[in-house]
């Protein structure tokens, strides 16, 4: 009898079948898919964010054939396929985790080394470090290198990120050599100053100049926020959220009041969004 995931395997390469498969899916490709990803990715983390299991396990469910959906379009092009994806990462695993597995394998478990929580982020970090150089040497005889400047530590920090949890992501990585301020006080200076040369680029109305400004000064933000241990996104979905609940209880008192946002002034506005506030959203 097939396990579920074999069973979900099969079922794609019959989806793609070329004769009696689905049209839609015969069309995809790796390209093709990754809006579809992107958009079941975050329909994970709404199902975290709502607290619903039914929702999560639904949704990590659309996730899988997307990984699955991948598998197969690469085992058709002679790459890989999903069981070498699933020995990958368990490989990857065994390696990063000395202190659970001694010697790299699941036979090993149970020989475990006492470390700190600190320790096991240095051992993680640095055998991050020779698997980047391993993959590049592997993509340099597959003639994949995408150029040939030297290694940077910024190599493999994917371009296709979000911009904020790509900023992230550069600053962390800079950060594991030392290029990082030890405390937050100069963090919060710093954004200080680039909010102050945001204004005067405003003043000057040089439209390029905001532009770049406003981005330091979101890229100062989202340091602002690593150094506060906070997720800068996981915080900007809160503040999300609370602008959508004050904005509907504006929207229902106006309604109340039988009127329309036109014929309420700004200050009007700003009262009800104070009420919605002082209401705990």
């Amino acid at each position: 009898m097939m396990s579920n995931i074999d069973s979900l395997i099969e079922l794609m390469s019959k989806l793609r079948d070329p004769v009696q498969g689905c049209p839609w899916d015969l069309k995809q490709s790796i390209t093709s898919l990754l809006p579809h990803t992107l958009e079941e990715v975050y329909e994970v983390a709404d199902a975290i964010e709502s607290g619903s299991m039914v929702e999560l396990e639904d949704e990590l469910g659309d996730l899988l054939f997307q990984i699955v959906f991948y598998a197969q379009l690469a085992r058709e092009g002679g790459s890989f396929n999903f069981d070498d994806i699933a020995a990958g990462v368990t490989k990857k695993l065994l390696r990063r985790h000395p202190h659970v597995f001694p010697d790299g394998t699941l036979a090993s478990f149970g020989e475990t080394k006492e470390l700190s929580a600190e320790q096991v982020v240095a051992n993680w970090d640095a055998i991050k470090e020779i698997e980047r150089e391993e993959k590049r040497q592997k993509l340099k005889l597959t003639g994949q290198e995408q150029n040939d400047s030297p290694a940077s530590l910024l190599d493999d920090v994917p371009k296709a990120l979000p911009a904020m949890e790509r900023a992230r992501k550069l600053q962390k990585r800079a950060a594991s050599v030392g290029f990082d301020w030890s405390e937050i006080e100069p963090v919060l200076a710093k954004l200080k100053e680039e909010i102050a040369e945001l204004e005067e680029a405003i003043v000057q109305g040089q439209t390029k100049e905001i532009e770049h400004e406003l981005g330091d000064v979101l890229f100062a933000s989202v340091n602002l926020a690593r150094h506060a241990q906070i997720e800068p996104e996981i915080a900007l979905r809160g503040c999300n959220s609370r602008f959508e609940a004050r904005f509907r209880f504006i929207e229902k008192q106006l309604q109340i009041e039988e009127t329309e946002f036109k014929s309420k002034s700004i200050q009007d506005l700003d009262h009800l969004w104070d009420l919605a506030k002082q209401s705990g959203l």
